[in-house]
């Protein structure tokens, strides 16, 4: 007589280290082109809402090895200029998001990524930098009239919305099932950004 064999799906074999290369060049360029063009969205917030509240922007410190910054000689609204940078450094990669969606463009997911990178980094430091960035954003706000409360409802909205993008993301980057298969475009494209992006800050500060 016949007879029935349970079947069971059987997961593939870990991918080698050389499969892997493409996994770990696309994370390992587009986390630190995330990390520095979130702080040049940043940063262009700020100067956006200088110049629209007719304040004169004298620097904008952007370099890979620090932190960066906008000097001001004069800032008439400081507290509309401080909030200009994590407001329009979390809608401006949304909008971006929202045009590379509908324009159907390839890699979408990176400008999705990108998008919850910047409310992530941006809900962090406003929702809890006031903590201990009394000089940073958070600092400036609070001493410039926004109340504590405010900067913490800014964080628990832009944190789980970062999370939300970033929901269900991992198998682009080769994680899960992925089982470290990534684009070679998108690999290309991310180190490519982050080459640019690098160059163009160093070349920058040498003027």
């Amino acid at each position: 007589m016949g007879h029935v064999e349970n079947s069971r799906s059987v997961a593939p074999a870990p991918a080698s280290f050389s499969k892997r290369i493409p996994q770990i060049l696309l994370i390992g360029t587009f986390i630190p082109f995330c990390w520095l063009a979130m702080q040049a969205v940043h940063e262009l917030g700020h100067v956006l809402l200088a110049w629209a509240t007719k304040g004169e922007v004298t620097k904008v410190a952007l370099h890979p090895l620090i932190v960066s910054r906008t000097d001001l000689a004069e800032n008439p609204h400081p507290l509309a200029v401080v909030w200009g940078g994590p407001l329009l450094g979390s809608l401006i990669p949304l909008a971006g998001l929202a045009a590379a969606s509908i324009s159907r463009l390839p890699g979408v997911y990176l400008f999705r990524f990108f998008a919850g990178f910047c409310l992530v980094a941006n809900g962090v430091y406003i929702g809890v930098g006031w903590l201990i960035a009394n000089g940073a954003d958070p600092g400036v706000m609070t001493q410039n009239g926004s109340p504590t409360w405010l900067l913490v409802v800014f964080g628990l909205l832009t944190f789980p919305a970062g999370l939300y993008l970033w929901h269900r993301q991992g198998r682009y980057f080769g994680l899960a099932e992925a089982n470290g298969n990534v684009s070679i475009a998108a690999t290309a494209v991310s180190a490519a950004l982050l080459v640019v992006l690098v160059a163009f800050e160093l070349i920058r500060n040498q003027r």
